[in-house]
């Protein structure tokens, strides 16, 4: 059994979504969702789809090894950001070489790194001018949406688009690809 962590700290529609994938595979499974804030809405998701929650501040995370020796103790094998917005530590980087993911709501290089999510990112590509946003599913490395790229899909900027439009069709193409993507780097498939 293949092991899935998920660090998440909004809403969790993207950390949901990829639990109800695996949800009836035996080989794969989300066991945990890591959170940083108390009072996101995704702990509630996860623990009312059955999947324990793991609360941590920045202390935690930054000057301790208190997550990384959980993740050690759990057992886990691939790590999963959904809307996680804090840089992961070099410690858990190197420990889990190409078996940590994120998912970013654009085509990368462009609109990346720190500062650059959600509504930000949408706002970005719709001023621009550019024709084409997507996602991109990437290896996470020990600076903001630099690691290696694994996937990328595009949809259609529309003329009429505003941040919340397009952030609707970004979202269909995460909660399409992002799951299937990590079920090939769990199965080893990938990289």
């Amino acid at each position: 059994m293949k092991k899935i962590a998920v660090f998440a700290s909004g809403t969790g529609s993207n950390a949901l979504n990829i639990i109800n994938y695996f949800g009836e595979n035996d080989s794969i499974k989300v066991t945990v969702v890591l959170c940083n804030k108390p009072d996101a809405p995704v702990i509630e998701k996860a623990k009312k789809a059955g999947v324990k929650t793991f609360l941590f501040g920045k202390e935690q995370f930054y000057d301790s090894d208190i997550v990384y020796n959980y993740l050690k103790e759990i057992e886990v094998d691939v790590i999963v950001l959904a809307g996680f917005l804090w840089l992961i530590p070099d410690k858990i980087v190197k420990a889990y070489p190409f078996k940590i993911l994120n998912i970013h709501p654009a085509i990368l290089p462009s609109y990346g790194g720190k500062g650059m999510y959600g509504s930000r990112v949408h706002e970005a590509v719709i001023n621009s001018g550019d024709k084409e946003s997507g996602i991109t599913i990437h290896f996470v490395n020990s600076n903001y949406d630099e690691g290696n790229i694994i996937h990328q899909s595009k949809c259609k900027i529309e003329e009429n688009d505003t941040a919340e439009t397009l952030a609707l069709r970004i979202h269909e193409l995460e909660h399409r690809y992002y799951p299937e993507v990590i079920e090939k780097v769990a199965l080893g498939i990938l990289p």
